[in-house]
C-alpha cells in the first residue's frame, strides 16, 4: 500500500512542480495589473493542484459551516495549520485573501515568485514587536481594501492531534479591525502530513465556526475561543 501511495505522490509532485514553474513565470506578466487580476491568475494553480491531488492521490475534502460565511464583506480567518493543503484549499473555499507568512518563503525559487504575486503579509518572525506591528498595520489595510486575511495562530505546521501555542497576533488584529472572525479547523495532516512527501487518500474535514463579533471580545477571549475550536476538532493520526 505504501508503495502505491509513494508512486501516486510522485505523480502529484510532478504535476504540482511543473505547473508551479509555469504559473510563477507567466504570472510575472500580470505584475502591471491589479492585485485582483494577479490573484485570479494564480488562483488557477491552486485549483489545479486540488484537482490533481484528488486524481492522483485520492485526497478529497468536505466543508462544514460554509453557509455561515458572509462573502459580502472581508473577514479574518484564524486557521489550524497542519500541511500545505490548506494554503491551496482556502483559495477555493473563501473569497480573495492575503496570507500572513514568514518572509523567508518568498526567497524560494518559483514558489516565492508566485507568492509575491498574491501580495502576502511577509513578516520577519525574529523581529518581535516590529513584526507584530507590521501584522496589525498591513492586516488592517488589507481588510479595509476588502480582502480577507488568513493567519495561522499556531505559527507553524503542527502534527495531527497536537495543538500548538496560540499566538496573540491574530486575536489582536481581530480586536483592532473589528471584522467577522472565522475559526477554521481541519485534519489535512491526516492526508498530507507535516514534512512528508507521501499523500494518503482520504477525505479532509474542514470545520468553519460561526463568525465571532470581535468588537465584543477581548484578545484573551478570542485566543481562548480559537484554542477551544481547534481542540474540539483535533483528530488522532491514522497509522
Amino acid at each position: 500500500m505504501k508503495v502505491i501511495w509513494f508512486l501516486r505522490s510522485v505523480l502529484f509532485a510532478l504535476g504540482q512542480v511543473t505547473t508551479l514553474v509555469l504559473f510563477s513565470v507567466l504570472g510575472q506578466l500580470t505584475l502591471p495589473f491589479s492585485f485582483k487580476t494577479r490573484y485570479a491568475f494564480m488562483h488557477h494553480w491552486a485549483k489545479f493542484c486540488l484537482f490533481w491531488l484528488r486524481v492522483t492521490c485520492g485526497v478529497k475534502y468536505q466543508v462544514h459551516g460554509l453557509e455561515q460565511v458572509d462573502a459580502s464583506k472581508a473577514g479574518l480567518i484564524l486557521a489550524r495549520h497542519e500541511s500545505a493543503w490548506e494554503t491551496l484549499a482556502f483559495q477555493q473555499i473563501f473569497p480573495r485573501q492575503a496570507y500572513v507568512l514568514k518572509r523567508e518563503l518568498l526567497k524560494i525559487p518559483f514558489f516565492g515568485w508566485g507568492m509575491r504575486l498574491l501580495h502576502p503579509i511577509a513578516i520577519d518572525r525574529g523581529a518581535g514587536r516590529q513584526a507584530l506591528n507590521q501584522l496589525l498595520k498591513e492586516g488592517q489595510a488589507r481588510l479595509e481594501q476588502g480582502d480577507w486575511v488568513v493567519i495561522f495562530p499556531e505559527g507553524t505546521r503542527m502534527p495531527v492531534g497536537e495543538l500548538g501555542k496560540i499566538n496573540v497576533g491574530g486575536s489582536m488584529l481581530a480586536s483592532k479591525a473589528k471584522v467577522p472572525v472565522y475559526l477554521v479547523a481541519h485534519n489535512a495532516g491526516s492526508c498530507w502530513p507535516k514534512n512528508s512527501f507521501i499523500k494518503k487518500p482520504g477525505v479532509i474535514e474542514v470545520y468553519i465556526s460561526a463568525p465571532l463579533d470581535a468588537s465584543q471580545m477581548s484578545v484573551a477571549e478570542i485566543n481562548a475561543a480559537t484554542e477551544e475550536w481547534f481542540t474540539k476538532h483535533l483528530v488522532q493520526e491514522t497509522k
